[in-house]
């Protein structure tokens, strides 16, 4: 198993904090939700804000926790996901664990798609040993 910390440094930095933060699910859902906006964070997360319903309590959570000053949310613009789901469906299963052809087969893509997808994946987080 791979204890390393996972990179996120293929998305734009905003996206990236958020996916390290709240993980790479929460990232994407408030990039598809969001994205191309300018959208206020609040420095507590509550049930039934915008950003809760989006990406749930405990991901709220971790985003406003990352992204408050002393005790003030804060003004992000949210990157426009660009993505196809297909794309984000074959990174995600490729990150967890997934073979290719596993990853391929989920996200309804070519097996040659899902191979340099993993290389390239491989190559943005480099190797420690």
């Amino acid at each position: 198993m791979n204890n390393r910390p996972a990179d996120y440094s293929y998305l734009p930095d905003i996206l990236a904090q958020i996916a390290g933060t709240a993980g790479l699910d929460a990232a994407l859902k408030l990039a598809a939700e969001r994205g191309g906006q300018t959208v206020y964070i609040p420095s507590h997360a509550t049930p039934g804000h915008w950003l809760t319903d989006i990406v749930g309590l405990q991901a709220a959570i971790k985003i406003c926790d990352h992204f408050r000053v002393r005790n003030s949310g804060a003004r992000l613009l949210i990157p426009i996901a660009r993505k196809s789901s297909a794309q984000r469906t074959l990174v995600k299963a490729l990150e967890n664990g997934a073979s290719a052809r596993e990853a391929a087969a989920a996200a309804g893509v070519h097996e040659r798609t899902a191979f340099r997808a993993r290389r390239r994946l491989k190559s943005k987080q480099g190797e420690l040993f």
